[in-house]
């Protein structure tokens, strides 16, 4: 994380970083990862962590180990109930949710990282989550892209980073079992049933054959400055 975080220059001095805490083990093993980097990191940088609950099946869930893993962090912890499920689930009722989803809630959370007053905010996305989304672009749409390490959002006035970018998907999860953090599990209705579970399940089968092939497309995107992947590149505006 500290190798993309000064590659990409996501922290400057006296930033304050809101985290997209989800409650899975990519978010929870961000949060911890920043809390420890805090205290030697040459540039001295705030946190406040930020969960939004979808309330699936028109439920509120249960997030207090996070309010407690914030506390022994002392990080302060902002928890939004919304209705994202409801909007999804039954009056959209979309057959391919996730797309729709992830829009929303960063639309959410841009809002209430705006209102903590962070000028950042840190989601969870991984090597395994960019390669995927390589993937999904190239099929779906026929174009060649990714989202970007840091994305300048001029409608909100707020920059998105994404510290884990070097991380492989298996080491937050070995993380969160090593350190035994609590992990808040989905109830998402289409959880494990997506189009992006598909790709990854491609990408694993790709790997019998020509070896990382994640870490060879992160590669390419770096080598070719794809979507401000090339160091030095500077923000992707939006």
């Amino acid at each position: 994380m500290r190798s993309a975080m000064q590659q990409y220059n996501m922290i400057e001095e006296g930033d304050r970083v809101a985290v997209g805490l989800s409650g899975g083990k990519d978010s929870v093993a961000m949060l911890v990862a920043l809390a420890n980097l805090r205290r030697f990191y040459p540039k001295h940088f705030d946190l406040t962590a930020i969960t939004l609950d979808p309330c699936f099946n028109n439920e509120p869930g249960d997030y207090s180990a996070l309010q407690t893993l914030c506390d022994e962090l002392e990080i302060p912890y902002i928890l939004k109930r919304t209705e994202l499920g409801k909007v999804i689930f039954e009056t959209r009722k979309e057959k391919n949710p996730c797309s729709l989803c992830a829009r929303m809630r960063r639309g959410a959370l841009h809002d209430a990282a705006k209102a903590a007053g962070c000028n950042k905010l840190a989601l969870g996305h991984h090597m395994d989550d960019a390669a995927e989304t390589f993937l999904m672009n190239l099929f779906n749409g026929a174009h060649i892209g990714c989202f970007s390490p840091v994305t300048y959002m001029s409608r909100k006035d707020i920059t998105v980073i994404r510290p884990m970018i070097f991380c492989r998907e298996s080491e937050p999860g070995r993380v969160c079992r090593k350190l035994e953090l609590p992990v808040v599990k989905s109830k998402c209705p289409a959880d494990g049933a997506t189009e992006r579970q598909h790709v990854k399940e491609l990408l694993t089968a790709l790997e019998k054959d020509y070896g990382d092939v994640r870490s060879k497309i992160i590669y390419a995107m770096q080598d070719k400055h794809i979507d401000r992947w090339g160091v030095g590149d500077g923000y992707e505006n939006y």
